[in-house]
């Protein structure tokens, strides 16, 4: 099933299939940019002002903060969609194209468990600091969660999130929530008074 790879004939096709361009230039897109750009910086504050908590705490801001950086970049160029362009590319190569949803599910079955293994962890490190950073920590699930379905490219979902509420697309509104709940978690830390702790 698997034989050996011919880069340049993958790189031709992952070339025909996505190139690093401006992914959404809509409005939504471009706030939802200005939303991770926004996050970030309200992230590296918590972490300048000392406002997450424990040592943990500020490791996660500082984390969230490179994450958001990162995703925000990532919006625009799409790079998920490279990944299923490479994926497709690949099973196309390799002759298990037809047989490509059952591989889906399991890097689905795969990313899901990883986001579990991360909020498990995550909430286990951050035990203390929960009253002050859970919306953040579940922000960032969600934010990860989103990106993680789309990466993987499963025609189901795309389905789902390319539904409209009043004439904003779903996956708008997914992504929105968990960036959201970041700023809201951010900007109580910063505008609480109070002492800060190390």
């Amino acid at each position: 099933m698997f034989q050996t790879i011919d880069v340049p004939l993958l790189r031709l096709c992952v070339s025909t299939r996505w190139s690093p361009t401006i992914g959404d230039p809509t409005l939504w897109g471009w706030l939802t940019v200005a939303v991770y750009g926004v996050c970030a910086l309200l992230a590296l504050c918590v972490v300048i002002r000392r406002r997450g908590g424990s040592r943990r705490a500020q490791l996660f801001w500082t984390v969230l903060c490179l994450t958001m950086v990162f995703l925000a970049i990532n919006k625009q160029l799409d790079l998920q969609s490279g990944l299923t362009a490479i994926g497709r590319c690949l099973a196309q190569q390799q002759g298990w194209y037809e047989n490509r949803r059952s591989v889906q599910r399991g890097v689905i079955g795969a990313l899901l468990l990883a986001i579990l293994m991360v909020l498990t962890a995550g909430l286990y490190l951050m035990r203390r600091d929960l009253r002050r950073n859970g919306l953040a920590l579940l922000g960032l699930i969600v934010v990860a969660g989103y990106v993680a379905f789309r990466a993987v490219g499963f025609h189901h979902f795309d389905e789902i999130i390319t539904l409209r509420v009043r004439d904003v697309r779903f996956n708008v509104i997914f992504e929105l929530t968990g960036l959201v709940m970041i700023t809201l978690n951010a900007l109580v830390l910063l505008l609480r008074r109070g002492p800060r702790r190390r």
